[in-house]
């Protein structure tokens, strides 16, 4: 008699996540295995952010629930109380439903917050990218705590997995899968520059940036300042070379609206040379960061999947520190003067070359794939979801 398929919910809050949560919730919707509940939650349901659950439903992926929590402003204090609702909300879902497991990603608030409340219901945690270090975003410390609240984990590399166990991780609970980012590029069909270019309704014949800013949550740097400069250094070197911008809006942290509002009015002056989108969607993004010239700004795809493309690379400021920097990638302060060195680098035909070489730490082969199937072995355990211990052993 064939096993009852495993009921498994998966948690997305934002377009960057669920860009590289596609291809496994791609892989369970086919499976016999998996009965999928995709919850959207976060930026995905907010017009400010561009309303992504749409790029959800236009790869007919279905929802089954909407859980909107962003309705408390921005700033420290209005973080807590999303934090607290978001359990609110998530619990009530997770106790009514009773999943077998949940499948988060990263290191998000939110997805913090969702985590929280699976543990509290007694809803077993898998949890995606768990290792990194992030010393410039309270991210890092999310991810660390979800990390405890997991039963399963699917690190991204060697390193991390390393560090998922030093953390008290049974070893035969840590399964290094590789980067989905990197599975993306190298699976995910793109688009030429011409279709882009037409897609975008924005020339990009010639050599662009793909720029992406986030706000700093750690350190008390103020993001509309670290924009500023990053702006005004690409308005300098942009005096002379013929660059162009293509702008990928900020997330939902705290600033990231002051952020939006800077870019769009820098934008409206520069239209012949500048064009920025809530979201471009994964397909669109990965199709950019193909033909650019130079990724630039904190975003974590800077550094987890621009070593896979090649492309070089400016990560600006604190937000990634802590993570593996791959040669193509250079860094530098979010002052002015650092940041157009750093540009005027990257954009020589020398380190070009040099970014070329580059090798991706994070190539795991077929990463959904085994994501998928490691999740069918382990929730058929009978004893799947039992309560942890703590490992004290070496670490290979």
């Amino acid at each position: 008699m064939a096993a009852q398929p495993k009921t498994l919910a998966v948690v997305t809050g934002t377009r960057a996540e669920y860009g590289l949560l596609r291809p496994v919730i791609q892989k369970l919707l086919k499976s016999d295995d998996f009965i999928l509940k995709v919850l959207a939650t976060g930026a995905h349901l907010a017009p400010e952010f561009g309303n992504t659950v749409q790029e959800i439903e236009a790869d007919g992926v279905p929802i089954a629930a909407r859980i909107p929590i962003l309705k408390f402003g921005t700033g420290p204090l209005a973080t807590a109380d999303t934090v607290a609702y978001t359990i609110q909300q998530f619990s009530r879902w997770f106790w009514e439903h009773k999943p077998d497991a949940v499948l988060v990603l990263g290191d998000r608030y939110e997805i913090f917050a969702a985590a929280q409340a699976a543990a509290m219901t007694g809803v077993p945690i898998a949890h995606i990218s768990g290792g990194d270090v992030t010393l410039g975003a309270a991210d890092d410390y999310y991810r660390h705590c979800i990390t405890k609240m997991a039963h399963l984990h699917f690190p991204s590399c060697a390193e991390y997995a390393r560090r998922v166990i030093r953390m008290g991780e049974a070893p035969d609970t840590v399964f290094n899968v590789g980067g989905l980012g990197d599975e993306n590029i190298r699976t995910m069909p793109k688009m030429s520059r011409e279709e882009l270019s037409e897609s975008l309704g924005f020339d990009l014949s010639g050599p662009f940036a793909l720029v992406t800013f986030h706000p700093e949550t750690a350190g008390g740097a103020s993001p509309t300042e670290q924009v500023a400069q990053l702006l005004a250094a690409m308005e300098q070197l942009q005096k002379a070379r013929p660059v162009r911008w293509l702008i990928t809006k900020a997330n939902a942290d705290a600033g990231g609206l002051a952020i939006n509002e800077l870019i769009d009015r820098w934008v409206e002056k520069h239209p012949d040379r500048a064009i920025a989108f809530t979201s471009l969607g994964v397909k669109r993004y990965l199709s950019a960061m193909a033909c650019a010239a130079a990724v630039v700004g904190n975003s974590s795809s800077g550094v987890v999947e621009t070593p896979t493309f090649g492309v070089p690379t400016v990560n600006i400021g604190e937000r990634q520190a802590g993570r593996i920097i791959c040669p193509n990638v250079l860094c530098c302060k979010a002052e002015k003067g650092e940041i157009l060195t750093a540009l005027e680098t990257a954009f020589s035909e020398e380190f070009a070359e040099k970014a070329k070489q580059t090798v991706s730490p994070y190539n795991g082969g077929d990463t959904s794939g085994r994501i998928v199937e490691i999740l069918r072995r382990q929730l058929a355990r009978p004893d799947f979801g039992a309560p942890k211990g703590f490992y004290d052993g070496p670490v290979e």
